[in-house]
């Protein structure tokens, strides 16, 4: 790995800068600008990197704490930035519609960083990192994505069983209700079977769900007490603009491309066929190599640093905020995104289909 590339993932502890930058230049929505406009046309001129880790570099990637150091530190920016977040909101010193930006744009931060870091921490075998992840998803209030994403989805990727996995022609709108509903009570059921097999009530302290639940009302109470209703109300908008970009995110990775299923009723294994993968080098540089979507489902625990592009896997044509931007309008997400999948000849009415590029 070259070292331009060892340390463009340094660009993700920036991004919280991007809301303190507006507040300071009193423009609350140059987050949203930058986020949703510059960042696009910067993946488009910097373009893809294709580049893959070579095979006698991987021993020393898995081993180098540079980029454990980076998501470590991360976690101590983002609660320093919802504090902050919260003094300003709470103190009253802005108007209806900047407050409404200033609050968005702290959860694009909290939720594109935020939840991508939270991800790759829960994917950590240590109980330090995974109180990071759930710290992480507790202060967006959603961390109920700390059971279901390893044990629920990871396990049902592309199949009618997993919620986060968008049906060919379902549009954005349809999509969010359902996962993020399905989610929780997929999470929930998970948790409690868990649970019942060490003979524990599903309303033990030993629920993971009712454990990241305990940091979110916590989050909401000290928030009230230390900024009042406007800084109270503040961490639950930020929190779902946070979530809301995850199961976004959940929509573009899946879209329309479905397991087989076999005979004996199960579904063939996960293949890099069965998600999308976007390789432009600034995003994928921000979302801790999020877009190399493909590997990272075929190798849940392989840190980020050392996901691979495979050629074979579908590609998109932009990175994830691109894409986003794409999905809000389901038309033009279709004529896209569609032409690149095909029904399978074993079923014609769609349900079950496969990739393949024109």
């Amino acid at each position: 790995m070259n070292l331009m590339k060892r340390y463009s993932f340094l660009f993700a502890l920036g991004i919280p800068l991007l809301p303190i930058i507006g507040y300071f230049s009193h423009n609350n929505w140059f987050t949203i600008a930058f986020v949703f406009i510059a960042i696009p046309l910067l993946d488009i001129a910097i373009g893809r990197d294709r580049s893959n880790p070579e095979e006698d570099e991987l021993e020393s990637l898995k081993g180098d704490h540079f980029f454990k150091t980076v998501l470590h530190i991360y976690v101590p920016i983002q609660l320093l930035l919802l504090v902050w977040g919260g003094y300003i909101a709470g103190s009253g010193a802005l108007s209806a519609s900047q407050w409404i930006a200033f609050s968005l744009s702290i959860g694009i931060v909290t939720g594109a960083i935020g939840i991508t870091a939270a991800h790759e921490l829960l994917h950590k075998k240590s109980s330090k990192e995974k109180w990071m992840s759930k710290i992480l998803l507790g202060s967006v209030c959603y961390g109920h994505f700390f059971v279901e994403h390893p044990r629920g989805h990871h396990v049902n990727v592309s199949t009618p069983g997993d919620p986060a996995s968008a049906k060919f022609g379902e549009s954005l709108y349809r999509f969010l209700p359902r996962t993020i509903a399905g989610s929780w009570l997929d999470a929930w059921a998970l948790e409690k079977k868990r649970l019942e097999r060490d003979d524990k009530s599903a309303w033990d302290k030993d629920n993971q769900i009712l454990q990241t639940t305990a940091v979110s009302l916590g989050f909401l109470v000290l928030f009230h007490l230390f900024f009042g209703p406007m800084g109270a109300l503040f961490f639950i908008v930020q929190s779902i603009m946070a979530f809301l970009l995850l199961e976004v995110a959940n929509y573009i990775e899946h879209y329309g491309l479905e397991r087989k299923q076999l005979p004996n009723g199960r579904y063939e294994r996960v293949t890099p066929k069965h998600s999308w993968n976007a390789n432009h080098f600034l995003t994928n540089a921000l979302l801790f190599h999020l877009q190399r979507h493909s590997d990272h489902h075929a190798n849940a625990t392989k840190d980020y640093q050392m996901l691979r592009d495979i050629k074979e896997a579908p590609t998109l044509p932009t990175g994830y905020a691109g894409m986003l931007l794409l999905a809000l309008v389901p038309p033009l997400w279709r004529k896209v995104i569609d032409p690149k999948i095909k029904y399978t000849t074993e079923d014609l009415t769609g349900e079950n289909h496969a990739y393949k590029e024109r």
